[in-house]
């Protein structure tokens, strides 16, 4: 699965493990749960459902539980209201996972997740002239009750540079995930807007990020970019830690919108099926290591067994 790596590396630094994916989880445990809202949906319906979710990826190990604030954009909950209560519905992400990581007995940091503003997988759909708009309730929200900031699911490196400017001054970490291509035409590991990761991972490091990690992608795509992220900043001096986090859902076609409806999971991504790439991920280098949508507490309790 990987090729030979440099046990340095590997061995510099610590391995943090990160939470699941929230939206699958909530719908598992019948919470209230539809399209378009998605997650959001129970930050009104059920705010206890996603309390208790993220207290599930505690127990099960995870060390960075990130804020139910994916879904708070007009994307999914439409711009009338956004504009009415989109600072509220991310300022209750934030108490909640707030609330949840302050019961744990030991150690949990919450990370504001700041989402693609226009829908997933869409760098086509990125409109500048409205960042601010969109992305200011969030932060304002979220500010409070947040450790550290992540800009999640990036498509595109636009937008990646847009949310960084637009972060207040605040001395918390910023984290930032892109998503990669599920099916390259060549051998080169790009972003869903076609830029490589190469190009990505330079950007990273002039952005000041504390980690990089690559989400809500095929876990066979994975691998490729981390090695090239890896690559990078040695070429670049930068002190960078790597992460990653996969999808369970089989590959997206180009024209698809996450979220757009609920697609059927794959088999081979059991806890233990999953196992298998983390630990690849890891020895390649990453340290930040979690999963996304379709992966669950169970998961990440056996990435705590077994890699810990």
């Amino acid at each position: 699965m990987h090729n030979d790596m440099t046990g340095a590396y590997m061995g510099k630094r610590p391995l943090i493990f990160l939470d699941g994916g929230m939206g699958r989880e909530l719908q598992r445990r019948g919470a209230p749960f539809r399209q378009p809202e998605w997650s959001a949906l129970a930050l009104t319906e059920a705010p206890e459902q996603v309390e208790a979710v993220h207290a599930a990826y505690i127990a099960a190990g995870s060390q960075v539980i990130t804020s139910n604030s994916y879904a708070v954009v007009p994307f999914h909950i439409g711009e009338q209201r956004f504009a009415v209560e989109g600072r509220a519905l991310a300022e209750q992400a934030g108490r909640l996972a707030r609330n949840a990581a302050d019961r744990a007995t030991s150690p949990v940091r919450v990370a504001g997740s700041l989402p693609p503003l226009f829908g997933s997988y869409r760098p086509d759909l990125f409109q500048p002239e409205r960042v601010t708009e969109l992305l200011t309730p969030l932060i304002d929200g979220l500010a409070p009750h947040v450790d550290l900031w992540l800009a999640e699911t990036q498509s595109a490196i636009a937008e990646a540079r847009a949310i960084r400017a637009h972060l207040p001054d605040d001395g918390k970490p910023f984290w930032l995930s892109f998503t990669l291509r599920d099916e390259d035409t060549d051998d080169i590991p790009r972003l869903r807007s076609g830029e490589p990761v190469a190009e990505a991972a330079r950007a990273a490091a002039e952005l000041g990020v504390e980690v990089l990690l690559f989400n809500c992608s095929q876990p066979e795509v994975i691998g490729g970019a981390i090695d090239v992220a890896r690559e990078t900043f040695a070429s670049l001096g930068a002190e960078i830690a790597i992460g990653a986090y996969a999808n369970a859902f089989p590959p997206q076609p180009e024209e698809a919108t996450a979220n757009d409806g609920l697609d059927p999971l794959r088999e081979d991504l059991d806890p233990p099926g999953y196992l298998r790439w983390v630990a690849d991920w890891r020895a390649r280098g990453a340290s930040h290591l979690g999963g996304c949508c379709g992966i669950g507490p169970e998961h990440i309790s056996v990435l705590l067994q077994r890699l810990s």
